[in-house]
C-alpha cells in the first residue's frame, strides 16, 4: 500500500516522516523494499518483473506436480481442461492489474507454449517417420482458445468495466481518472 499512497498523496492525514515510514493519523507502516499483498509481489520502483518470474515459477511447479495426469491416457480435451484449470488460473492470477512490456509478453508466451508442449506431447510425422514436437501453428490450431496474453487483456478489460461502475469517491475509480 506504501507505494500507492506515497503516489497519490492527495489523502488527509497521509505524511512520510523523516526516517522513511508512513504516518497515516495515529497508523505508521514501516517502508519496506517489496511486500507481498493479495498474492501480489509490490515493490518500490513498482516494477512487477520479479512478481512475473515468481507466478511463471509457480504455475510451472503446479504443471509439475501434475505431471503424471498430463502424460496418462487421458484425452486431450481433458489435459487442456486441466492446464486450464490449474496452471493457466495459477499463472494469471491477479493479472487484471498488470501493464506487460514486450519482454514479459514474450516470457509467457514462451511459456504458455513450454506447458502445451509438454500437455499435449510430441507427434509423429509420417514423411520423415519419427517423432517431433509441435510447432506453434500447431498448438495453436490444437488448443482452440486464447492465449496467455490476449486471457490477460480480457482480465483487464473486465477490471477497467468493474472501476467504471465504482461509485467516484472509491480510490480505485480516482486513480483511474
Amino acid at each position: 500500500m506504501e507505494i500507492f499512497l506515497f503516489n497519490c498523496g492527495s489523502f488527509n492525514g497521509l505524511k512520510k516522516n523523516k526516517i522513511g515510514h508512513l504516518k497515516i493519523k495515529s497508523y505508521k507502516f514501516e517502508r519496506v523494499e517489496n511486500f507481498k499483498y493479495l498474492g501480489v509481489t509490490l515493490n518500490e520502483d513498482n516494477n512487477n518483473q520479479r512478481d512475473l518470474q515468481e507466478r511463471i515459477k509457480n504455475a510451472n511447479k503446479t504443471h509439475f506436480v501434475l505431471r503424471k495426469c498430463f502424460k496418462n491416457k487421458n484425452t486431450k480435451k481433458l489435459k487442456l481442461r486441466l492446464q486450464n484449470t490449474t496452471t493457466d488460473k495459477t499463472l494469471t492470477l491477479a493479472s487484471d492489474t498488470w501493464a506487460l512490456t514486450k519482454r514479459e509478453r514474450k516470457q509467457l508466451n514462451i511459456f504458455e507454449r513450454k506447458v502445451y508442449r509438454r500437455t499435449l506431447g510430441p507427434v509423429y510425422d509420417n514423411e520423415k517417420e519419427n517423432w517431433r514436437i509441435l510447432i506453434n501453428k500447431q498448438i495453436y490450431a490444437s488448443v482452440k482458445k486464447p492465449g496467455i496474453i490476449e486471457t490477460i487483456r480480457l482480465n483487464r478489460l473486465r477490471w477497467f468495466g468493474h472501476v467504471q461502475r465504482m461509485e467516484g469517491n472509491r480510490i480505485p475509480k480516482r486513480v483511474y481518472i
